[in-house]
């Protein structure tokens, strides 16, 4: 007796969230009425599989993708603290240039070259982390 059905897959808690926020969302938006969010949350927690959840977003538009900010926020600081670790070291360099410059007291202000590159590897490093922070493709629900 074979099976004609294909394999259902069992919504995570996860998944519900996911569903609640984008139902949530839609009525924020107008998208939606009231009664509609109401009866869509409540389809939403009790949904046992994924299609019955894909079901209940089908007629709403994706949410747009995040846009990439600047790649150095305080929240990609937050994040990785290897980052952190190279700002300290840029900064802690920056400083014994600018020191060694002042006590050397050459009038020309030689430490722009080293702070630049030190900034264009700290830039570097930040967006090479947001890149590969970037999520895959959507989830379809």
């Amino acid at each position: 007796m074979e099976d004609t059905h294909p394999a259902r897959v069992r919504a995570a808690d996860a998944d519900r969230e996911r569903v609640a926020t984008a139902v949530q969302h839609a009525g924020s938006e107008g998208r939606l009425t009231l009664e509609e969010v109401e009866e869509r949350l409540t389809h939403v927690y009790s949904a046992r599989f994924t299609d019955e959840l894909t079901a209940l977003t089908a007629d709403l538009p994706r949410p747009a993708p995040p846009r990439p900010g600047f790649p150095l926020g305080r929240d990609a600081l937050r994040r990785h603290p290897a980052l952190r670790l190279h700002l300290a070291v840029v900064v802690a360099i920056a400083a014994v240039a600018i020191v060694r410059w002042v006590v050397l007291g050459t009038g020309f202000f030689w430490p722009a070259f080293p702070m630049f590159w030190l900034a264009v590897s700290l830039l570097v490093h930040a967006r090479v982390r947001a890149f590969r922070e970037r999520p895959g493709a959507a989830v379809p629900y």
